[in-house]
């Protein structure tokens, strides 16, 4: 072996080593600092992008569950409220009082369909109302059987139809002359509305029945008719809803669980109108508290069932946050017992690796004694 003086093979060779050691004592440092095995693009790209995309489901189905759990809250608060309501329309089918008593039980009576009217206005939950359903819209009962109603259908001569908005404390009146139909009384609606009844307030004709309404929120209106042509109007079924998004961060794993929530007052119950003035009024209310109480009965059902659905999806979310959370950490969380017997091993390498340079420079050294 020939001896030179200008290059050290060995000592390049050693600091080669060296600089290696220290490359890998630095990322075994860096994993047992972090406690993550990748920590960067390059320590495992397929492992990073695998465990990015995880993670990314993980914190989809954690806000699912804090989504689902919202919606319980306010579906539990919905519920509660109509409880409460059968309790109140319960009591107001009290009856069997003496004649005396028929005055205080209808005032009794008027306290409790304003009660109801205040739970429907006031429950909210998070600051939103709960029933949000609207109150301003009423459908007539004829023309959903047998042929449907167009606006040139002739009104009965003399018949009335009386239309009370809340919003403007207005009630409007309309005398069927000979010859007149619908068309003139949408017309006559159209020239109250502004006035007497509240800005919008028109009569459409909706799937062959009349439908009275307008687009000003928190109005109820009241129609009746005796008309036998338009029959009577019931409130249209204008429902809220709750909306409660669930997703596992992917495109097919979204869902919108929706819950119809009805308005809740005494106009939707039908109750509005109804005293309990005289014997035949009492009975007539009775029938009307009883059909009440089936109605939110149904309501309080479909809202148990959105309740059990939504808590089924916590649970499920739950089981799926735990079992990605568990495959995220095999993948990308260091193994400490490895990561620590790596780290003695490098910390020798090092020591021994700047022993080794140190001696291959001393080795040079020696050329200097052939020239004594």
């Amino acid at each position: 072996m020939s001896i030179q003086v200008l290059n050290s093979i060995s000592s390049i060779i050693a600091e080669n080593a060296v600089s290696n050691t220290q490359a890998n004592l630095q990322n075994t440092l860096q994993q047992l600092s972090t406690g993550l095995r990748i920590n960067s693009g390059a320590d495992d790209p397929a492992g990073l992008s695998i465990a990015n995309g995880l993670g990314a489901n993980i914190s989809a189905l954690t806000q699912s569950s804090q989504n689902a759990s919202d919606g319980i809250g306010l579906l539990q608060t919905a519920d509660g409220a109509l409880s409460q309501a059968v309790t109140i329309a319960t009591e107001a089918g009290n009856g069997g009082l003496s004649a005396a008593q028929s005055s205080a039980l209808n005032q009794e009576f008027t306290s409790i369909l304003n009660e109801i009217n205040q739970i429907g206005s006031t429950t909210n939950f998070n600051g939103t109302s709960v029933f949000n359903g609207t109150g301003n819209s009423v459908t007539s009962t004829q023309g959903s059987v047998g042929a449907p109603l167009v606006v040139g259908d002739v009104l009965t001569t003399g018949s009335t139809t009386t239309i009370t908005d809340s919003a403007t404390g207005g009630t409007f009146v309309y005398k069927a002359a000979a010859g007149a139909t619908i068309g003139d009384l949408q017309t006559a609606i159209a020239g109250a509305a502004g006035t007497t009844l509240s800005t919008g307030t028109a009569l459409t004709i909706v799937g062959g029945q009349v439908v009275i309404s307008n687009a000003v929120a928190g109005d109820s209106l009241k129609v009746s008719t005796t008309d036998p042509t338009l029959g009577g109007f019931n409130p249209t079924s204008a429902n809220g809803s709750s909306d409660i998004f669930t997703s596992d961060g992917t495109s097919s794993g979204a869902a919108n669980t929706t819950t119809a929530i009805s308005a809740l007052s005494s106009t939707f119950l039908n109750l509005t109108g109804q005293d309990l003035s005289t014997a035949t009024a009492a009975q007539s209310a009775l029938t009307a508290v009883t059909s009440a109480i089936a109605q939110v009965a149904q309501e309080r059902g479909d809202i148990g069932a959105s309740i059990n659905q939504l808590t089924a999806d916590t649970g499920v979310e739950n089981t799926e946050v735990t079992n990605l959370t568990s495959a995220q950490n095999t993948i990308q969380n260091a193994n400490i017992a490895s990561v620590t017997s790596n780290l003695t091993q490098y910390n020798i390498l090092e020591q021994t690796g700047f022993a080794a340079l140190a001696q291959s420079n001393q080795a040079q050294q020696n050329v200097l004694k052939l020239l004594q």
